[in-house]
């Protein structure tokens, strides 16, 4: 029997590179090791999300994401995706949790604070409380492994620490889940195309998944480089130039890059070569992924698939809900 993986995103629009690079590609490589369990969190959404206009775009959001998944290589055929406000018992489960962890534990969390001063937010109870509700996430479906990046290392850890307690309190029910890290920080933090912070859709400084060939090489094109540079026989920084950055992650051409570097440091090829050539290394990874965006893009189809899902899911966090009250002394 395959253990269980939960991987999932909030479903806050459309995917970029940076979610593939970052997340996506690993989860995809796992996916016929574990049994794979997709999570649209629409519930962690509302922690810095929350306006009705918020709430009523993210059915679509979801879909988006679900479309986004399967175009990177997830396979509709083997990954359960399910919408986790579709599934009422993981509240109370959540609810279960809560007393097995402090506040001040919670409090020590960085990645909280700075999720809150992203959103430009004082801290929310739903925002202190999201650690709990992500391990109800996982322990609701018994998940042994969960890939993540670094940021979110230490809300594994509080899962771990909770199924601990829970295990050693009552009856040991759970399993201790894994994180599997991604091993390239580079990638998990991919930075945008303005080369100014994180990617991300909010800053306008992203390479989206069903960009076309042309959007693509425009956005390139316009990516900043060595600042000292003021032309293309003068030498240049490769290291910490964005585009190279990119060259490094996108390119599997590892002998033209190295030329492209060589080249750069003794000023003998310009930004706009580069560039062409990043861009087509980046379009020879797109291609496939737009060609499965667009198959898959059927609203009906997506709805379908994430219906099936929380029929499933449902089902699993259930037995999981029973067997907690039961060992808890809820029933007799």
């Amino acid at each position: 029997m395959k253990k269980i993986m939960l991987t999932g995103d909030r479903p806050t629009g459309k995917l970029h590179i940076g979610h593939y690079v970052g997340s996506i590609k690993n989860r995809v490589k796992l996916q016929d090791e574990y049994e794979s369990i997709f999570i649209i969190a629409d519930l962690h959404m509302l922690t810095t999300k929350n306006s009705k206009e918020d709430i009523i775009k993210s059915k679509q959001n979801a879909r988006e994401l679900v479309l986004g998944a399967i175009a990177c290589g997830m396979n509709p055929e083997k990954v359960t995706f399910y919408l986790q406000s579709e599934i009422p018992e993981i509240n109370e489960i959540y609810t279960l949790l809560q007393s097995l962890v402090t506040v001040p534990r919670l409090e020590r969390l960085p990645s909280l604070k700075d999720m809150a001063k992203d959103a430009d937010i004082e801290m929310p109870f739903a925002l202190l409380g999201y650690p709990i509700l992500q391990a109800a996430d996982i322990l609701c479906v018994k998940g042994n492994i969960v890939p993540i990046g670094k940021d979110n290392q230490a809300h594994i850890e509080i899962t771990r620490e909770i199924a601990n307690r829970f295990n050693n309190k009552y009856t040991p029910i759970f399993p201790i889940p894994e994180p599997i890290i991604v091993e390239n920080a580079n990638e998990a933090t991919l930075p945008g195309i303005d080369n100014n912070g994180k990617m991300s859709k909010s800053k306008n400084n992203a390479i989206f998944l069903n960009d076309t060939e042309e959007i693509i090489k425009k956005k390139i094109m316009q990516m900043p480089t060595d600042p000292n540079r003021t032309s293309a026989n003068v030498p240049g920084n490769v290291e910490g130039n964005l585009v190279f950055l990119y060259h490094d992650i996108f390119n599997d051409n590892n002998e033209q890059v190295a030329d492209l570097k060589n080249r750069y440091r003794l000023g003998t090829v310009g930004d706009v070569e580069v560039k062409e050539k990043l861009a087509i290394a980046v379009n020879k990874l797109l291609t496939p992924i737009r060609e499965r965006y667009n198959k898959y893009n059927n609203d009906e189809y997506l709805d379908n698939l994430i219906s099936e899902g929380n029929k499933k899911v449902r089902v699993k966090v259930q037995e999981t809900l029973m067997e907690m009250k039961k060992v808890m002394g809820f029933y007799s």
